[in-house]
């Protein structure tokens, strides 16, 4: 028997409003689940955008050195 047929069983013998809470808790993990994918995506998607901007400054000379700080700790 799977998991959904388990949860199913027990939810049939609850009464509607017990079946109710269930549902109103079962959309309210659907919603985190979609959250949490879209904040991993916007996640990655924000690293490949600095990675592809950042993408051949190792070898652009500097145009300061050391010298050049006022302030170092």
């Amino acid at each position: 028997m799977t998991v959904s047929q388990k949860i199913a069983d027990h939810v049939r013998d609850l009464p509607e409003p017990e079946q109710i809470e269930v549902l109103d808790f079962i959309e309210y993990l659907e919603t985190k689940a979609r959250s949490r994918r879209s904040r991993d995506e916007a996640k990655e998607w924000s690293t490949l955008s600095l990675k592809s901007a950042m993408r051949g400054m190792e070898e652009e000379p500097s145009d300061y050195s050391m010298d050049d700080l006022k302030e170092t700790f």
